[in-house]
């Protein structure tokens, strides 16, 4: 006779959950409050981006998920760890340089993973494997993913081109913009299809885990959810571009663009998820291993050190945080221009036009923007200083661009990297080509200082940043753009040559006597 299964409420809970479940419940809760600026920035945006607004609801699904598995979770007995302890100081070290660095998305991601750690160090990692998925789902709390923004509109826009010209319609493409003969369209940052992307992923992970239970059905159905937004969204472009073409464009323009976006999406993931749930494998309830815990004052000894644990990662955060404190306190006296330029040899410094092109960088303490000539040749200069950065007020950021993908009037279609010759050394700046009003052109070299290291990466940018706050140094940074006229005589790239090897000397004395300007 086959003997019944016991249902998973049937086990006895451990004895020491009476004291860890509290510890732990408290440990979230104070990490929690000890990182309010950084919980707080991220509900801030959950707020006002409709693309991250699922944040609200990750948390809430977080404690669902772990909820279904009390019965099971009740039989594991508590355990400490404190390797845990560890790991959640060194996660903690990586929140203080996000922080020192403003880099947001650090700051955030370094927050869950404390509260995710905070499991098991007080708990064990017992328990922590047992809802792995929901711990880790909560880092979809994270709003992350706009560093794709100009990858997805790059593909978007080449798809379409591509599509209309495979529909034997005539387009005349830039960049982002092209034309066709009923009008001219352009990708904008809503047509990327990253909130399409990032809602997919979320809901198609979330959908995985609870439709299928090997391994392998779900990364492929995740690995789908990625692949598909991104597919659906070219069609998508491609076919708004059409209807409007075949419309005489009174159709798939203004509010009814949005519409039948959000309307093809929908259409797009539900099927997507029909056809998933056609494979479903239903969960096979298995029994928990027999309580065999320790009563009484034994249960208490058990988890005495998990309490120590708790307490313990509560310092270590409130240690992160005193540390940021401290480092604040250091700030220098904020200055209110760039020092003068010197003498720029065999360049005539000239008046510029307050109607010429210039990057739109925001939120700097100072900046400089003159243009100089030689023999007929024209360069300009655009110089921008950063100090006592914080969120809001930055040098590196997804806000600070050379031309907004909306620009109405200067578009970019081109994009590099180079070696020049600055300052007596040899560094790596990025380029641009924008088109402009009547054809205009110009041709862009962009690239950083931080407290005097040269680099055009938004990353090295970042960590030269924080360690030079960590070591005391201040955080003061420009943003140095050089840019000329394509169409004049020696070609833009040339000129610029010519001007950043003359003007290294000058730029780079000015952003040092600003610096020591303390």
């Amino acid at each position: 006779m086959r003997q019944p299964t016991p249902s998973l409420t049937s086990v006895a809970a451990h004895p020491g959950w009476p004291v860890a479940l509290p510890a732990v419940a408290l440990t979230v809760l104070i990490t929690v409050l000890l990182f309010r600026e950084t919980a707080l920035a991220m509900a801030s945006i959950w707020e006002r981006s409709d693309t991250y607004a699922h944040g609200f609801i990750v948390p809430p699904i977080t404690l669902w998920l772990i909820w279904r598995m009390r019965a099971s979770l009740a039989a594991l007995p508590p355990r400490h760890s404190y390797a845990a302890v560890l790991l959640f100081a060194g996660v903690g070290f990586a929140w203080l340089l996000g922080e020192l660095a403003a880099v947001n998305v650090v700051s955030q991601f370094a927050l869950v993973a404390m509260l995710v750690l905070a499991v098991p160090a007080v708990l064990g990692w017992q328990v922590a494997r047992r809802i792995t998925f929901p711990l880790l789902f909560l880092f979809f709390a994270v709003p992350f993913g706009d560093f794709a923004l100009p990858t997805l509109m790059d593909w978007t826009a080449h798809f379409t081109v591509l599509g209309l010209r495979l529909s034997g319609i005539p387009v005349h493409s830039e960049g982002l913009r092209f034309v066709i003969p009923t009008g001219s369209w352009s990708v904008v940052e809503a047509c990327s299809g990253v909130r399409y992307l990032i809602a997919s992923v979320t809901v198609g992970t979330l959908f995985a885990y609870l439709t299928y239970r090997s391994l392998t059905r779900r990364v492929v159905f995740v690995i789908v959810s990625f692949l598909v937004p991104i597919v659906a969204n070219w069609v998508r472009a491609y076919l708004i571009v059409m209807i409007g073409h075949l419309s005489g464009n009174k159709l798939a323009v203004g509010v009814d663009h949005l519409i039948y976006g959000w309307l093809f999406f929908g259409v797009v993931i539900l099927s997507m998820f029909w056809i998933g749930a056609r494979w479903r494998e239903d969960d096979d309830q298995v029994a928990p291993v027999a309580n065999l815990a320790p009563a009484g004052a034994a249960a208490v000894a058990t988890t005495a050190p998990s309490v120590v644990a708790a307490v313990l990662t509560v310092l270590v955060g409130g240690g992160c945080t005193l540390g940021l404190w401290q480092i604040e306190q250091q700030r220098t006296p904020q200055v209110s221009e760039l020092a003068r330029l010197g003498p720029i040899a065999g360049w005539q410094a000239v008046p510029s036009d307050p109607d010429d092109w210039q990057p739109e960088y925001a939120n700097y303490v100072a900046r400089t923007q003159a243009r100089f000539e030689q023999d007929g040749r024209t360069a300009e200069l655009f110089l921008a200083y950063y100090r006592n950065q914080d969120q809001q007020h930055k040098m590196v950021s997804s806000a600070n661009v050379m031309v907004r993908s909306d620009d109405p009037l200067w578009v970019k279609v081109a994009s590099g990297t180079r070696e020049i010759g600055f300052a007596e050394q040899k560094i790596q700046v990025r380029t641009r080509e924008l088109r402009g009003p009547a054809a205009a052109r110009l041709v862009v070299w962009q690239w950083y200082w931080v407290n005097g290291h040269w680099t055009a990466s938004d990353a090295m940018a970042k960590v030269y940043t924080a360690l030079s706050r960590l070591t005391g140094k201040g955080d003061d940074s420009a943003v140095i753009v050089l840019y000329a006229p394509q169409e004049q005589a020696g070609a833009g790239n040339a000129v610029l040559d010519d001007f950043a090897r003359a003007a290294g000397p000058a730029i780079e004395t000015a952003l040092r006597q600003t610096m020591d300007a303390r």
